[in-house]
């Protein structure tokens, strides 16, 4: 089984040269994360944005839907920011066939603490189980995009308890 992983910038990818200087953007990292951790799955990783998701534009999500509905493989991880990743995640919901997971980190994978690591790790571990569809892997938890938010205060993704109402209101 070979899983593509799509990388769009976001923190994930982020470098800070010094505590005054803003951040970049930088290379990306799932492939050195999976290297590290000694990863022997069969995966190709492919840069389709270096961008926080903050900046992006619905130019860019349908660049990723392209790239994703053109892959001949069927299991796709795509590390992308948190703050917009639902949005995304929303666009690629009508790709049929194939089973997308979404991930990030609220701390670049170049930090020692990062979650960037556990993230990428569940990330394809949930590509490989799951069925067709769209999720978000963030946090030791697998979501559906209309199912989750991310909780700022917090600093994660939570599920949103969707009620449906009685008919007789």
């Amino acid at each position: 089984m070979k899983i593509k992983i799509y990388t769009t910038g976001g923190t994930i990818d982020k470098v800070y040269f010094d505590q005054k200087s803003d951040y970049q953007v930088g290379d990306p990292q799932a492939s050195g994360v999976l290297e590290r951790a000694n990863v022997v799955l069969d995966y190709k990783v492919e840069s389709i944005i270096r961008k926080d998701s903050l900046d992006f534009t619905e130019e860019d999500r349908e660049l990723i839907r392209k790239k994703v509905a053109s892959t001949p493989l069927e299991r796709v991880v795509i590390t992308h920011g948190t703050d917009t990743m639902i949005d995304t995640a929303k666009v690629l919901k009508n790709i049929s066939g194939k089973t997308i997971v979404m991930t990030g980190s609220m701390y670049p994978a170049q930090f020692r603490d990062s979650d960037a690591v556990f993230n990428i790790g569940g990330a394809v571990t949930a590509a490989q189980l799951l069925g067709p569809g769209v999720y978000i892997v963030m946090n030791g938890r697998v979501f559906k995009p209309h199912q989750v938010r991310k909780n700022i205060e917090l600093n994660r993704f939570e599920e949103i308890i969707i009620k449906q109402q009685e008919e007789n209101g």
